[in-house]
Parts: C-alpha cells; structure tokens; sequence
C-alpha cells in the first residue's frame, strides 16, 4: 500500500475530523439539529479519521496527488 497523505496533513484531517465528529455528536449546536447535517458530519469526520490513520487517500489516488515526501 502506497502511502499519498503526508505529515501536515495527516494531522490536519486527525485535528478536523475528530472535531467535527464530536461537534456533531456532542455540541447539541442547531445545525446539527437535522439528522441528515449530524450523520452526514459524523460521516465525513469519520473518513477524515480513517484517511489520516491508514495515510491513504483515495480521491488523492484519483486525482495524483501526495503530500507525503518519497
């Protein structure tokens, strides 16, 4: 498995995608309110979390892009 999601941004999808699951899961902000904003948050937090770990991004595969030094 090549690796394409490099340091920076590594943390930067752990940082935002456990923020936004949590937001949405625990804040009880308005717009969170509508099931389809909180799970779909839930969601994309969860992708961002699972990205960052395994440091493989598919859409980054797609498109040739790496942040990641060879």
């Amino acid at each position: 498995m090549t690796v394409n999601v490099g340091g920076l941004d590594r943390l930067v999808r752990l940082v935002i995608g456990a923020a936004l699951t949590a937001c949405a899961l625990l804040s009880g902000l308005e717009i969170f309110d509508d099931a389809f904003v909180k799970y779909g948050a839930v969601v994309v937090g969860l992708v961002l979390i699972i990205t960052g770990l395994v440091r493989l991004c598919p859409l980054y595969s797609i498109l040739g892009i790496r942040t990641c030094k060879t």
